[in-house]
Formats: structure tokens, C-alpha cells, sequence
């Protein structure tokens, strides 16, 4: 993914520890006194002395935008639009959709690719299962000052509301050696224990200790992702997902066409990838960006054909909304990367289609966990019902 130097002002987090810092010391020396002049219990205040001032509160993000409802028989769900984009690197896309959501009142799942917290110099930190110490098949984060952009970006996103996943780390897809598809229980829990120490010691892996920025939040947000390439077998990566706390996932193609209600599999919620009929192309098709430029022109970068399949990614998003929302409600999964493929003709269609639903009534375009929390509240037999109803966005009669 091309990353781009520069970016917004943020306030540096150092100021905010600084401050904090010294006021608890004030405090602190207020609530002890000079224990040689009296105890505590002694200390004369001056009736003019200030009141002491008040902790700022460190920044975080705002409340979930799901009414978090127990739905009677018959009531309709809202249609939940799940927007979600994997490795998330520095790119004008990502300005794009941080703008979007907020016209819109949308909430999106960023899926952070553990390689960006490590510079490439640094790359040595990072060893996946059943390869070398710094190998991957992308890049990795590029420079200190790259590395700290992702960073800030990482804060802006997280306090704007939005989701934090995972994508793993490696990469490692079919063709790539010892791949996903191949790998059992233990290589899943070594690759994710890789994912959460990076973005643990993304400072002292990269000798940026005194760097001002700091992630303000911590892998314990992480609920979920989606693998690489959607490789994996689910036998082997639940345990790996128990292990380390995940509740949701949506790396699983649909096992049907259609658009359906997620479910759940030992405990894990699966939100897949749904394959789905579109119109514009009059046939069955994986919704996620590569793989309709794959079936476009066999993703070959043809930037002058951009336009033509940004109205056939836009329509099929369109038809499927309209599929679900009239029909089974069932929440609509949405899957993208920031990469300008082909002239950037996903990344527009995409927001476009942010920009237009989100903001109807009836329609919340949400975070995985909040829709996790939100169906784990309902009625077993109400929710029971609704993922038994038959899917939708099948063919072009439906």
C-alpha cells in the first residue's frame, strides 16, 4: 500500500500525560502537607485558597451509535451496513472515509495490519509462522516518521468512534510458501501473539521512546478481524481466536449465495463475506473490492476504466441494501482496502455508498462489536428467527 508523507495537526499526547502528571502531584502534596510543621489532620487551609484544579480527562471515543434495544416478535431490526477495510495504511482514502462517516453518521472497523507498527529497518521484530525473522509479503511501515503517522491516524479513527481489528501480519497468501490455509491452531496463536506485541512495543521495537505520540488504545479493544486473503481453516482458528479473547470474525466466505444473518460458531460470531448477485455484471459475485476487479479484468490497472467499475461496485452495494433492508434485515458486510487499485475505483464507489445509506432511517452503519453486543441482547427464539429467514440478493428475480 503507497503511503503518503505529511498529514494533520494532532495535540501531541505528551502534554495531556504532562499535565495530568503534575496535577496529581499537586495533589498529592496538598493531601500530605509538611509533616514537619503539623499532621494532616492539622493543615489550615486560607478560606481565599483556590480549589484544585480539575484533572482533564484523557481523550476517548464517543458512546456506540446502536440504541442497544431488546426487540419484541415482529418488530424489524434495523439494517446494520458493517463497513471494514484491511491493513488500513496512511493513503488520501483513508481521509476519504474518516470524512464520510462523519457526514453521515456512520461507524466503520479499521483492520491494522501488525507490519505497520514496525519500520522497515525494524523488521527483524516480526516472525511469522514458519518463516524467517523480518520476512512478509508486504511491505512493512516504512519510515520513523511513517510509523508515527499510522499512529496518529490509528488515535483519530479510534476517538472518532470507529472499530479497532486485526488483518494479521505476514500476509502469507496461497503462493506465498507456508501459507494461511495451511496453518494449524499454533501458527494462528504465534501469528496473533506477533499482532499484539508489535502494537504493544511499537515504540521500544522501533527506538521511539521519546517520540510524543502514544496509542491510546490498548490491544484489549481488539475483538476481532479478518485474515489475509481469507485463508484459514475455522477449525483451527477458533482456538486461536478463544486464546486471545476475539468474538467476531469476518474472514469466511459465505457458505451460500446470498445475504444472510451472521452466526455463531463456538462462541465466535461469523460475519461472512457474502456472494451475492449483481445486476450490472448478471451474475453471482464475492462483494469485496479484489475480487470484483478480479472479475472486471482480472485485476489488470486499467485507471481508464476506473469510472465504469465504480458504478458497477456502487450498484451492487445498492441492490444489495436494497435486497436486505426489504427483505430479511440481515446486516450488510461491506469489505475494502484503502488501495488505489485500478485507477482508485473501489475506494469512491465505497464511500459514495456511505454517504447515502447511512444516514436513512432505519439504517445504522455500525461497528462488529456493537452488533455483536446488540444481537447477544435480543431474544434467542426472535434472533433464531430472523437468521432462519431465506437470503436475499440470490438472482436477478429477487
Amino acid at each position: 500500500m503507497r503511503r503518503r508523507p505529511g498529514g494533520t495537526e494532532y495535540v501531541a499526547i505528551a502534554a495531556v500525560v504532562f499535565v495530568v502528571t503534575a496535577l496529581i502531584g499537586v495533589l498529592e502534596w496538598q493531601s500530605t502537607g509538611n509533616s514537619n510543621a503539623a499532621g494532616a489532620g492539622d493543615l489550615q487551609h486560607p478560606a481565599n485558597a483556590a480549589e484544585p484544579a480539575e484533572v482533564p480527562a484523557l481523550p476517548a471515543p464517543p458512546p456506540s451509535n446502536v440504541p442497544m434495544t431488546r426487540l419484541a416478535p415482529g418488530e424489524k431490526p434495523p439494517q446494520f451496513v458493517l463497513f471494514s477495510f484491511d491493513g488500513v495504511g496512511v493513503t488520501p482514502n483513508w481521509d476519504m472515509f474518516l470524512d464520510a462517516a462523519r457526514a453521515s453518521g456512520a461507524r466503520f472497523t479499521a483492520l491494522m495490519t501488525g507490519l505497520y507498527f514496525l519500520t522497515d529497518d525494524n523488521a527483524f521484530h516480526y516472525q511469522g509462522p514458519g518463516h524467517d525473522p523480518g520476512e512478509a509479503a508486504v511491505a512493512f511501515g516504512g519510515t520513523p516518521g511513517e510509523v508515527l503517522e499510522q499512529v496518529r491516524y490509528l488515535n483519530e479513527t479510534w476517538l472518532g468512534g470507529h472499530e479497532m481489528g486485526t488483518h494479521y501480519v505476514g500476509h502469507f497468501c496461497a503462493g506465498g510458501g507456508y501459507n494461511g490455509d495451511r496453518w494449524n491452531t499454533a501458527d494462528w496463536n504465534v501469528e496473533l501473539d506477533e499482532f499484539f506485541t508489535l502494537m504493544a512495543n511499537w515504540k521500544p521495537n522501533n527506538g521511539l521512546e521519546g517520540a510524543p505520540e502514544e496509542l491510546l488504545f490498548g490491544p484489549e479493544e481488539v475483538r476481532g478481524g479478518r485474515t489475509q486473503c481469507l485463508e484459514g481453516r475455522i477449525d483451527e482458528l477458533i482456538p486461536a481466536w478463544k486464546a486471545h479473547g476475539m468474538t467476531w470474525d469476518s474472514s469466511m466466505p459465505s457458505p451460500s449465495t446470498g445475504i444472510s444473518w451472521p452466526y455463531e460458531v463456538e462462541g465466535v460470531w461469523e460475519f461472512p463475506i457474502p456472494n451475492v448477485y449483481s445486476p450490472p455484471l448478471g451474475k453471482t459475485q464475492t462483494a469485496l473490492d479484489y475480487n470484483f476487479w478480479y472479475t472486471f479484468n482480472r485485476a489488470r490497472d486499467e485507471p481508464g476504466t476506473a469510472p465504469e467499475v465504480r458504478r458497477i461496485v456502487k450498484d451492487t452495494y445498492m441492490y444489495m441494501y436494497d435486497q436486505a433492508r426489504g427483505g430479511n434485515r440481515a446486516p450488510l458486510v461491506i469489505a475494502n482496502h484503502f488501495n488505489q487499485w485500478n485507477g482508485n475505483a473501489f475506494n469512491p464507489a465505497t464511500a459514495d455508498f456511505m454517504r447515502e445509506v447511512c444516514d436513512d432511517g432505519g439504517t445504522i452503519c455500525a461497528t462488529y462489536s456493537d452488533v455483536v453486543e446488540w444481537m447477544e441482547m435480543q431474544d434467542p427464539s426472535v434472533l433464531a428467527h430472523w437468521q432462519e429467514m431465506p437470503p436475499v440478493a440470490t438472482g436477478p428475480h429477487t
